[in-house]
């Protein structure tokens, strides 16, 4: 049997986004957004929400740019921190020392020591409730070379990214290799 919980924010798994942003003066900005994701294939697009009184969303709407740079459990402290602090009071960057990198596409920087960054130009956005929802046309995803596999894409083992939990506000690592996807269903 099957127990209600309600109407939660609860969706598993939940990436560990970290979006960065310049402010006018050309400030560096990162932000922890928990409510992300792909939304369309052509043209690539992904979508993060953001509440309308964070740092981030006044830089977006200014810039027309972000990007979303997925971290390793090394960096757990670093995510989590910069999901707690205002940009409007502190310079994340300088406190965590973490190494700003301005995007030759974008008008945002990326984290130099995250393994994975996705540079988009804003597209559309859409006010949804207390978020509004920020579609961003993917222009490029940079990746660590160390952390490729042998086919030049992304290694989830060796990136070691890691999941929020929603419903107990923890962080969990990434499981084990379970099965090739569009390949074990067919043995049914």
């Amino acid at each position: 049997m099957k127990k209600s919980l309600g109407a939660k924010t609860i969706l598993f798994p939940t990436p560990v986004l970290i979006v960065c942003s310049y402010d006018a003066q050309g400030v560096p900005n990162a932000m922890n957004v928990a409510w992300g994701g792909i939304c369309c294939s052509e043209p690539p697009c992904l979508t993060i929400s953001v509440r309308d009184h964070r740092k981030t969303y006044e830089n977006i709407l200014l810039k027309k740019a972000f990007t979303v740079n997925i971290p390793s459990e090394k960096h757990v402290k670093e995510a989590d921190y910069v999901g707690i602090i205002s940009g409007k009071t502190e310079n994340k960057f300088q406190t965590t020392g973490l190494t700003p990198v301005k995007s030759d596409l974008v008008d945002a920087p990326y984290i130099q020591e995250f393994p994975f960054v996705v540079e988009c130009v804003l597209k559309e956005s859409h006010k949804l409730g207390i978020h509004t929802q920020f579609i961003g046309e993917i222009k490029d995803v940079k990746v660590d070379e160390s952390v490729l596999n042998p086919k030049g894409f992304p290694d989830v083992g060796k990136m070691k990214p890691f999941m929020f939990d929603p419903g107990t506000g923890s962080y969990f690592g990434t499981g084990k290799f379970l099965a090739q996807a569009f390949s074990v269903g067919k043995r049914k």
